[in-house]
């Protein structure tokens, strides 16, 4: 049936990419991750999002929190909290398994990308998972307190300051992983599916890599977006106070103008349904649905739906 690209980041992108896992074999769906909100703390390098997507596809994902992993406990985050500065980013005990096989890999000169399919093996997730590149590439936010780097945002000061402008360093070094490059330009492509993530956060870090907004807008796949908005606010993270900001409209609108250049469909929620028409009239189709992901059985059935909607597509 071909291959579907799916470009995510985030715990409600890890949530759909669950649900497309469980209705697509391991050799029918690429997951492409954001790794713009990489750091490095305390001597490891950090990937949220791909371990949010891995930990979520493995199902030892913390459920409450929607990120790290289940059951943890924080004995090393108490020890260091006697350290001034320090304990701002949390790291659980167990989960500092992860990131430190990953420094160790990286120092000893593996790729993002071969370190993420060792650590997947080591999961048992055999669906294909891949940073959107291996090179570094910081997301920036500019704000009213002067320019942050994006832990520093979203994690130390709560997504509090006012957002002026987001900026990727380094991007112009930086290369789309290659077989999510190559995959893009391939006959098998089936669909394109930008899960429901924060537009500048999670999914601007990837159509910023050289070549990726262009192939989007070129390839002969469908390329269809489950909106990260219901009723005016995102369920999780700053994608709505973001929108406010930036003085856009937080609506659904919005998030079809802003990937209006390559987008073939929209999915939004029931709730939301006043809002089809106008999206429409920009010649862009519309699938309503229920889009809350509360349960495993939500996330299923919202894949389901996204590829049905996708396939019966026709690029315009």
């Amino acid at each position: 049936m071909g291959t579907v690209l799916t470009l995510c980041g985030g715990v409600g992108g890890a949530k759909l990419a669950l649900g497309l896992s469980r209705v697509l074999r391991p050799d029918e769906l690429l997951i492409a991750v954001n790794t713009g909100d990489d750091f490095r703390h305390l001597g490891l390098h950090i990937s949220p999002d791909l371990d949010t997507v891995m930990y979520t596809l493995a199902g030892v994902a913390d459920p409450e929190r929607g990120w790290g992993l289940a059951g943890e406990t924080w004995q090393f985050m108490e020890a260091i909290s006697r350290f001034e500065g320090l304990d701002w980013f949390k790291l659980g005990d167990t989960d500092l398994a992860t990131h430190l096989y990953r420094a160790r890999a990286l120092e000893r000169g593996a790729g993002l990308a071969e370190v993420t399919k060792e650590l997947c093996d080591a999961f048992g997730i055999a669906h294909r998972i891949v940073p959107m590149t291996d090179d570094p590439l910081q997301t920036v936010i500019i704000t009213g307190e002067g320019e942050l780097p994006f832990q520093d945002y979203f994690v130390r000061l709560g997504c509090r300051p006012r957002v002026q402008a987001v900026r990727f360093d380094w991007v112009e070094m930086a290369r789309p992983n290659p077989e999510f490059a190559a995959l893009l330009n391939n006959r098998e492509l089936r669909a394109v599916i930008l899960c429901p993530s924060n537009p500048f956060l999670s999914i601007d870090p990837i159509l910023s890599l050289e070549g990726v907004r262009t192939d989007l807008q070129s390839t002969r796949a469908p390329v269809v977006a489950v909106s990260p908005i219901v009723g005016g606010k995102a369920l999780k993270g700053p994608a709505a106070k973001i929108m406010e900001e930036l003085d856009m409209p937080a609506s659904n609108l919005s998030i079809a103008e802003y990937y209006r250049d390559f987008l073939d469909g929209l999915i939004i929620d029931n709730g939301d349904r006043h809002e089809a028409p106008a999206i429409r009239e920009m010649g862009i189709e519309v699938k309503v649905t229920n889009t809350v992901m509360r349960s495993p059985q939500d996330r299923i059935a919202l894949a389901e739906t996204t590829l049905q909607f996708a396939f019966g597509l026709i690029r315009r």
